[in-house]
């Protein structure tokens, strides 16, 4: 990443970005497609020209029902059971990023972000590179990294464990993302690892960083939310404090330069840190090793 924004960024108008925090049945995907398209309506009534949806939203996240029932959680790009979303996306004019199970067409399963555009293409965006636990014993885990563009605005996509990396994070902002995108699903009790990852990613890099958090309970687990955007210096600009709700907020790419000039990381980060050496201070002579 450079310091300096490259030349096509500077004339970027705001886009507006609204992450949901919202509760999923495990197993129902029409029953969540109904609600995330009901979010979506709802977001682009509040402007929103983005709107992004929980890790793994549209099945619930529920290892023992995901493992259980993969022909009710796994959706295809093409799967009739969307139609409800992709209508309530071109509806509305809107683009959207939400969580799923995803079969591929060489038959592996991805915990993946679908994308859905303002005409309603529904496309598989990502899929997770950092599969969590019980993850590894249900998906494959993803290759590479993506970015997608909306506007202008070229924004990194990870999904939760994701962005406990901070070189995933890095890389994205290393091909030129000004927003990094982060749907998570966080067990009560983890509040504090949660609310420490995402600002850390927003401020070591200079983007924002969006973060739609799953909440309630699904199946057997019961989930914190925590849903938020924080601009380039890891401030918190929007929060759903608790429950259901939405986090609204404007990126500025005036933002991001100024956050560049006042943290230099970029420019000041070298190359390498070369080698590392060992002094043993109890030694009775102390020396390098």
């Amino acid at each position: 990443m450079s310091l300096a924004l490259p030349a096509a960024a500077h004339g970027l108008a705001p886009l507006r970005v609204a992450a949901v925090q919202a509760e999923a049945v495990a197993g129902d995907v029409a029953v969540n497609v109904a609600t995330a398209a009901t979010a979506v309506g709802a977001a682009a009534g509040r402007g929103a020209q983005l709107v992004v949806l929980p890790e793994l939203f549209l099945c619930g996240y529920d290892p023992e029902t995901l493992r259980a029932r993969p022909a009710d959680c796994d959706v295809t790009a093409d799967d009739q059971r969307l139609e409800p979303l992709r209508q309530a996306a071109s509806d509305s004019g809107v683009a959207v990023l939400v969580g799923a199970s995803v079969r591929t067409s060489n038959d592996a399963t991805v915990l993946a972000l679908l994308s859905l555009t303002a005409t309603g293409e529904v496309t598989l965006a990502y899929a997770k590179q950092h599969l969590w636990q019980e993850e590894r014993t249900i998906f494959t885990p993803g290759t590479g990294g993506a970015s997608v563009e909306l506007r202008g605005w070229p924004v990194g996509l990870g999904i939760c464990y994701d962005g406990c990396f901070p070189e995933h994070a890095r890389a994205a902002s290393d091909a030129g993302a000004l927003a990094y995108v982060c749907p998570s699903a966080y067990l009560v009790g983890s509040e504090h690892r949660r609310d420490l990852y995402y600002p850390a990613r927003a401020l070591d890099n200079g983007i924002y960083v969006i973060m739609a958090g799953l909440t309630g309970r699904c199946g057997s687990l019961e989930f914190s939310g925590g849903t938020a955007i924080y601009d380039p210096q890891g401030r918190t600009v929007a929060r759903v404090e608790s429950g259901t709700g939405m986090a609204v907020a404007d990126l500025d790419v005036s933002v991001i330069r100024d956050a560049r000039l006042i943290n230099t990381y970029a420019d000041d980060r070298p190359p390498s840190l070369g080698g590392r050496h060992v002094m043993v201070l109890d030694a009775p002579n102390p020396e390098y090793r």
